[in-house]
């Protein structure tokens, strides 16, 4: 786990920054992997281990109809599996996994989680082996929990964010630390690292864990924290699904605001963009609940297409900006609150403004309820589902650059690599390698 095994010189260490950088890149002249044939062949299939049809299952094992548990989100891979176990049962992953296990390499059977199939590289995929489709895992149902200094929720390992959200909120509560997109399981973020604009002060979501329930390589159930099977607990969270399948987990609760003011501003020069980026992220409770950022190249028209979801603090100004041929910089800021705070809010968001130098009539702002500000892809998800547009290959590049090389980065990447049109979306993650290390500990001790 990343945040959790810096050395005690780094976390003695100035706030050292890091930019997480994501890069999807919808390349739609990228053809898709074919399925091999030979994997699709009947004789092949006839000829995998037979055995596992005599497993006592308590759900469903199918060996036909398999072809969704052979593509993933970024769609360049394809690899059909042999089978896909729908558990009803932790104990139908551990019957499955240890009895795989027990054939041996002989075998060349494989077993790979899927949740939602958000994985890009084919890590969900099992060619010719098991894929275990998490989601049928129904248990524990989602439960809200007050014991001890802090509330958590007890959820499935295939539970999917969007539904834990709406059940945390019935009770005022919600995770403090999300992905952009709520539509992943647990279990599958948690085997990454869980990003988004929360994690400057949070941490990511494997920092916000209490409890595990995994299903090891040899089949075996075992609950890990920090102090009970560490290493299980350090190795599964962040682990990419190699040290064992999440089955059960505790996540930290914090209170949940009822509504989001949400901004966006321009930047033309990198190195302020950053700055101000560095600089909230270094201001202690009093500042933004969430910051993140995203590049623009050669958008034509952008403040113009935001008009629908935001209102410009200078509207003339706004309307004369041409943002063609350029390459941009938007810091995006979000504030939680409740509705009998709205004027506080407003003196504290102007205060923080007032301290960053974005083009100043590049200011829109909105306000939106929680929920919607947290699930907001989703409603790009939908539109460009209606374009036929989500299934398109995401080759996708995640990368940590210190605040000592960002600026060289970004001059040789934005300044020299993309400098054509970008069919996808670059963000950029500020984040607080020493504030992270502190905040891990903390949880762990309330």
């Amino acid at each position: 786990m990343a945040m959790g095994s810096q050395t005690s010189a780094l976390i003695k260490q100035n706030s050292i920054v890091f930019h997480r950088i994501i890069m999807v890149l919808l390349l739609t002249c990228l053809p898709k992997s074919n399925t091999n044939d030979f994997l699709q062949s009947s004789s092949y299939r006839n000829s995998g281990p037979s055995s596992l049809a005599n497993l006592p299952f308590q759900g469903l094992l199918v060996h036909d109809n398999l072809q969704f548990a052979a593509q993933d989100f970024g769609g360049r891979l394809s690899s059909l599996p042999l089978a896909v176990l729908h558990p009803g049962s932790v104990s139908d992953i551990s019957l499955a996994v240890r009895h795989v296990y027990e054939l041996g390499p002989s075998s060349a059977l494989t077993v790979a989680a899927r949740g939602h199939g958000h994985s890009l590289q084919g890590q969900a995929q099992a060619p010719g082996g098991l894929v275990i489709s998490m989601q049928s895992l129904r248990w524990p149902k989602t439960s809200v929990f007050f014991t001890g200094k802090s509330p958590f929720v007890e959820v499935s390992g295939g539970e999917l964010w969007i539904d834990i959200l709406h059940e945390t909120l019935k009770h005022g509560l919600a995770p403090k630390s999300w992905t952009d997109y709520l539509h992943l399981t647990v279990g599958g973020t948690l085997s990454n690292a869980g990003i988004s604009g929360q994690a400057f002060r949070h941490g990511p979501q494997i920092d916000n864990v209490y409890e595990l329930e995994v299903v090891t390589g040899k089949g075996e159930v075992l609950t890990c924290s920090e102090k009970k099977n560490s290493d299980l607990f350090y190795g599964v969270l962040g682990g990419l699904g190699q040290f064992g399948i999440i089955t059960k987990a505790k996540i930290s609760l914090g209170p949940a605001a009822k509504t989001v003011k949400w901004i966006r501003v321009l930047y033309d020069d990198f190195s302020i963009f950053s700055k101000d980026q560095e600089h909230l992220i270094s201001l202690e409770e009093s500042s933004f609940d969430y910051i993140e950022g995203f590049v623009l190249i050669n958008r034509s028209g952008i403040l113009n297409n935001w008009r629908s979801s935001f209102d410009p603090k200078d509207p003339v100004q706004a309307s004369r900006f041409n943002s063609e041929g350029k390459t941009l910089y938007c810091l995006e800021l979000a504030k939680y609150f409740d509705p009998q705070e709205s004027e506080s809010v407003t003196i504290e968001i102007d205060g923080l403004l007032r301290g960053l130098s974005y083009i100043s009539f590049t200011l829109f702002q909105s306000e939106v309820p929680l929920l919607e500000f947290l699930d907001r892809v989703h409603v790009s998800e939908l539109k460009l589902r209606q374009q036929g547009l989500w299934e398109v290959p995401h080759p996708w590049l995640n990368l940590l650059v210190p605040k000592s090389g960002i600026d060289e980065f970004a001059g040789e990447v934005f300044g020299k690599i993309l400098t054509g049109n970008s069919n996808g979306p670059i963000l950029i993650y500020p984040v607080n390698q020493s504030r992270q290390v502190s905040e891990h500990r903390r949880l762990q001790k309330s």
